[in-house]
C-alpha cells in the first residue's frame, strides 16, 4: 500500500473516532437518563439487522463462533460499559480512562499477534493518553468506582476486539459490510436480555430521544463501524487504536461549539499533543512491507468503501 493509500485509508477510518466523540453529547443531552442497557441495544440491533438485510451474507463455519466473540467484545461488552460510565462519569474523566486503548492494543499485539511494541508506538500512545488528559480531565471530586472500573473494561474489551478482527481477518469474499453486521447483531442479541431483565420496559421516548438514537444507530453506528473494521482490515491495530484520541477531541470541541464550555491554553496545547500523536501513529515503519496483507484479509481493491451515493452503507466482496 503506498504512502497516499495509506492515508486515505487512516482518513477514512479516522470518520468512525469523530463520529464516536459525539456519543457523550448526544447521550447526556438527548437521551433518557440512566437507561445504559437499552441505550445500547437501539445503538447495537437495529444497525445490525439492516447491515444484514444490506449485506445479505451470513457467516460460514467457523465465522459463527468468531462473530459472536468479536461482536460480544466490540458490541456485546462495550457499549453496555460505554454508556454505564458516561452516566456515571464526567466525560473527561471517561475519556482519560479511554485513552489507554492504544497501550492496551500495543500489549495484546504483542501477545496474540507476535508483534513486539515500536518504542515509537510506546511514546505516540503514552503522549496522545497525556494530551487527552489536558484537554478533558478536570477536578470532579469522588471518583466513583463503578463508572472508572466500567470505563477501564470497556476499553480493554474494545482493545481485544480491534487485536482480534485483524487477527482474524475476514473470510474470502465477505467485505466489511458484513463482518460490521455480523458483529453489530451478535452484540445486539447479547444485550438483549439483560436489557429486559435489568431495565424493565422500554422508556417512552420524546423527539429528541428518538432522533438521538436514529443517529447513533445509523450514523455512529452503521456506517462508523464500517468504517472502523474496515480500516482494522488495512492498517496494523496500533494505527487504528490511535486514531482513538479523535474521539475525546472531538468531544471537547462539541463541547466549546455547541455547549458554549471554554478552551485553555492549556487544553490546546493538549489537543496539539494528542493530534500530533495520531498523526505519528500513522507513518509508515521502516520494516513494514509496502503491501501488508495479513490472513484473511481482502485486496485493496475488495474494500474500496462502505458507503455509497447515496449516504448508506454499501458491501464490496
Amino acid at each position: 500500500m503506498t504512502a497516499h493509500q495509506r492515508a486515505a485509508v487512516a482518513a477514512l477510518t479516522a470518520l468512525a473516532p469523530v463520529s464516536w466523540g459525539t456519543t457523550y453529547v448526544v447521550t447526556t443531552e438527548f437521551l433518557p437518563p440512566d437507561r445504559p442497557l437499552f441505550t445500547a441495544l437501539v445503538r447495537a440491533l437495529p444497525a445490525g439487522l439492516l447491515l444484514l438485510a444490506v449485506a445479505r451474507v451470513l457467516p460460514r463455519g467457523a465465522w459463527w463462533w468468531k462473530a459472536a466473540v468479536l461482536g460480544a467484545l466490540n458490541i456485546g461488552a462495550f457499549f453496555p460499559l460505554l454508556f454505564l460510565s458516561a452516566y456515571r462519569l464526567p466525560g473527561g474523566l471517561a475519556a482519560v480512562v479511554g485513552s489507554a486503548g492504544p497501550l492496551l492494543v500495543l500489549g495484546l499485539s504483542a501477545l496474540l499477534l507476535g508483534r513486539r511494541p515500536a518504542l515509537r508506538d510506546v511514546l505516540a500512545g503514552a503522549v496522545a493518553a497525556f494530551g487527552v488528559s489536558m484537554v478533558v480531565l478536570k477536578a470532579a471530586g469522588a471518583l466513583d468506582t463503578l463508572g472508572v472500573t466500567a470505563a477501564f473494561t470497556a476499553t480493554a474489551s474494545m482493545s481485544a476486539g480491534t487485536v482480534l478482527t485483524q487477527k482474524w481477518g475476514r473470510p474470502e469474499g465477505v467485505g466489511p459490510l458484513a463482518l460490521t453486521g455480523w458483529q453489530l447483531t451478535a452484540g445486539g442479541l447479547t444485550i438483549a436480555p439483560l436489557a429486559f431483565l435489568l431495565e424493565g420496559a422500554p422508556p417512552t421516548l420524546d423527539a429528541g430521544a428518538a432522533g438521538g438514537y436514529a443517529y447513533l444507530a445509523l450514523v455512529n453506528t452503521a456506517i462508523a463501524y464500517c468504517l472502523w473494521f474496515r480500516g482494522i482490515g488495512r492498517l496494523t491495530a496500533t494505527q487504528a487504536t490511535l486514531l482513538g484520541p479523535l474521539s475525546p477531541l472531538t468531544a471537547a470541541v462539541l463541547g466549546w461549539a455547541v455547549l458554549g464550555e471554554s478552551l485553555t491554553a492549556l487544553q490546546l496545547l493538549g489537543m496539539a499533543l494528542a493530534f500530533g500523536a495520531t498523526v505519528a501513529g500513522q507513518l509508515p515503519r521502516r520494516t513494514e512491507p509496502t503491501a501488508r496483507l495479513r490472513a484473511g484479509s481482502q485486496p485493496s481493491g475488495s474494500t474500496s468503501g462502505c458507503v455509497n451515493r447515496t449516504g448508506l452503507p454499501r458491501e464490496r466482496a
